[in-house]
């Protein structure tokens, strides 16, 4: 079993009030309600979205066990 790098990235302020692409940004990254989590795979494309948005997401590191 090999294990996995994700993100666990949770909404916790409303995009209302910023940019359209911000509010596109944590569209993307399946974030569309308060408090809801999304999981990705840990890579340079997800850290730059997360970046942009930095100031709405809380972003944890989660390991995944792969069979």
């Amino acid at each position: 079993m090999t294990r996995k790098k994700m993100l666990r990235i949770t909404l916790v302020k409303s995009p209302i009030g910023y940019s359209k692409r911000q509010k596109h940004t944590a569209r993307s990254l399946g974030l569309r309600r308060l408090h809801q989590v999304a999981y990705h795979e840990d890579s340079p494309m997800i850290r730059g979205m997360i970046n942009t948005i930095k100031h709405l997401v809380k972003v944890e590191e989660v390991e995944v066990e792969e069979a």
